[in-house]
């Protein structure tokens, strides 16, 4: 007997990796998703060539919807060239034989970390967010049974209590990320590790956004023109992180999100977060629209509330509602 005759035929992966089992579970999964805004959705998560925690249910998203014509992006912290996004970029090229971008406005397909772009997404964007922990409750409710209850009868009133004791004792929200939000005025979702400043961008947004975790085995979405409101009081409205005096280092732009840089003589410089965006504004290229204009406005007049003064007037000058118009 030959040892050839007791193994499988060769069978090459099936294109985009995942088999057509796995796709068509996914699909249906994130229909069910885009149906019911910010609600999560089980999915059984397969084993990806990535280990649990470095992107495995975005990974999964994004190879269950790629296409020959899609044009795929991977950024991680903003920044196309990190160790995660490149191999992931260099994974899903491989699998599916798409064409890979660094920038924002000619990618299809849009896979990201903890960042979502400067530039506006339009209709034909998909993008797709990696998530370490989907459940908002987490911080206020250990029990997960007991958190989908809680989901069910829509009964946030712990959030709201946990935003209340951030404020009294340290007059601001605690959270630097991952800032919880309401969708479609139903359900609470975690945006994933964005950071606040990013927030607001799930706003009424044009593209369809969608989230999965792949350890926790949960998705769920944003569908395009979908209300997503912060958790903040009337009184307290919410507040992105304050970099009005920052500049990038090498464009000397303002009012777009930064990171911080410490120096060797104990300063701080800052640079762009999104380096697709720097390195266009930097080489003089066109740019699509962005979020927060050259003034730091947020492109919806009256959805974030003005921060000093001379904001406020301005705004009611020109007509716009003084604070969350919700």
């Amino acid at each position: 007997m030959r040892l050839s005759a007791l193994t499988h035929p060769r069978q090459d992966y099936a294109y985009a990796f995942l088999d057509a089992f796995a796709k068509r579970e996914l699909r249906r999964k994130l229909l069910k998703a885009v149906a019911i805004p910010g609600y999560q959705v089980p999915y059984a998560s397969r084993e990806v060539p990535l280990a649990r925690g470095w992107g495995t249910g975005g990974l999964q998203v994004t190879l269950a919807l790629v296409g020959p014509a899609d044009v795929a992006k991977v950024i991680d912290q903003g920044d196309d060239q990190s160790v995660n996004a490149a191999n992931l970029r260099r994974f899903i090229a491989r699998m599916a034989g798409v064409e890979t971008t660094t920038d924002t406005a000619r990618a299809t397909l849009i896979q990201s970390r903890h960042r979502i772009p400067e530039e506006r997404l339009n209709p034909e964007q998909i993008q797709v967010l990696q998530v370490p922990y989907p459940e908002p409750l987490a911080r206020v409710e250990p029990s997960f049974a007991r958190a989908r209850e809680l989901h069910a009868d829509a009964e946030y009133a712990q959030v709201w209590l946990g935003l209340y004791e951030d404020l009294v004792r340290c007059r601001t929200p605690t959270h630097g990320a991952d800032y919880p939000v309401m969708v479609h005025g139903r359900y609470l979702m975690a945006p994933s590790p964005i950071p606040r400043w990013d927030n607001p961008k799930l706003h009424q947004a044009q593209h369809l956004t969608l989230l999965s975790a792949g350890s926790e085995k949960r998705l769920y979405a944003v569908p395009p023109f979908t209300e997503v409101r912060p958790v903040e009081f009337s009184d307290v409205p919410f507040d992105v992180e304050d970099q009005r005096d920052w500049a990038d280092w090498q464009t000397g732009l303002r009012h777009k999100f930064m990171t911080e840089l410490p120096q060797a003589d104990g300063g701080s410089r800052y640079e762009l977060s999104d380096r697709d965006y720097a390195r266009k504004r930097a080489a003089g290229l066109p740019t699509q629209p962005t979020y927060y204009d050259e003034e730091g406005l947020f492109y919806h007049p009256g959805y974030l509330a003005p921060r000093t003064p001379a904001e406020r007037l301005e705004r009611l000058l020109q007509g716009i509602p003084d604070g969350p118009s919700s």
